[in-house]
C-alpha cells in the first residue's frame, strides 16, 4: 500500500460527531461501544480529505443511502496495521452498490478503545469497487466485545486496496461521464 493520507481529528469534529449519534444510530449488531462515533468521524475525515472541509458531509441526511455521491466510507477504530481489512457486511453489499468503498482507520491506541480523543489520526487507506468487494472472500470477524459478530463480512486486506493517489481525479471523471450519459 502506498502511504495513507492522514487527517487529524479535532475536538470540534469529535464533539460534532457525538452530537449526531442519536440521529444516526442504526439498529444492527455493533462490534464496539464506539461504532457509531467511528462511522461519523470516518465520514468527517473523508470530507476533510476530499473537500478540505470536514463539514461537507451528509451525516444525518444519508441514512439508508451511500455516504457521498458514489462513495461509501468504511471506518474502523484500531491501532493501525496494514494487515487490517476493508470490511463490508454481506447484507450491506447485497443491498447497495456504491461505485467505491473507501477504508478509513482511526488509529487508536488499543483495539478495545472506548473513546476517541482529539489528535487521533484518521488514515485514509485506499479504495475498492463494489465488484471487487462482491468477489472478496467472507467470514465472521467477531466482535471487539468478544465472541462471534453474528454476520459475515467481505474482506480485502488494506495493503491490497487501490491507492488514494489520483482518487479525486477518478471520482470527478466518473461523475462527469455519468452526467454526459443519456
Amino acid at each position: 500500500m502506498s502511504k495513507a493520507s492522514t487527517v487529524i481529528l479535532t475536538e470540534e469534529m469529535i464533539e460534532a460527531a457525538r452530537a449526531l449519534i442519536p440521529a444516526t444510530r442504526v439498529r444492527r449488531t455493533v462490534a464496539s461501544g464506539i461504532d457509531t462515533l467511528t462511522g461519523i468521524l470516518g465520514e468527517f475525515a473523508f470530507a476533510e480529505y476530499f473537500y478540505n472541509d470536514w463539514r461537507r458531509n451528509r451525516v444525518g441526511e444519508n441514512k439508508g443511502e451511500v455516504d457521498f455521491e458514489g462513495i461509501e466510507i468504511k471506518a474502523s477504530a484500531f491501532p493501525f496495521s496494514d494487515r487490517l481489512n476493508l470490511l463490508v457486511r454481506e447484507d450491506y453489499a447485497q443491498k447497495r452498490k456504491p461505485a467505491f468503498y473507501v477504508q478509513i482507520i482511526l488509529d487508536v491506541p488499543s483495539r478495545h478503545a472506548d473513546t476517541i480523543f482529539p489528535g487521533t489520526k484518521a488514515l485514509v487507506c485506499g479504495w475498492a469497487t463494489a465488484e471487487e468487494v462482491d468477489r472478496a472472500p467472507k467470514r465472521d470477524f467477531g466482535s471487539k466485545m468478544g465472541g462471534r459478530g453474528g454476520y459475515s463480512c467481505h474482506y480485502i486486506r488494506i495493503s491490497a486496496l487501490h491507492s488514494m493517489e489520483g482518487f479525486r481525479r477518478k471520482i470527478l471523471k466518473k461523475r462527469e461521464d455519468a452526467h454526459r450519459s443519456p
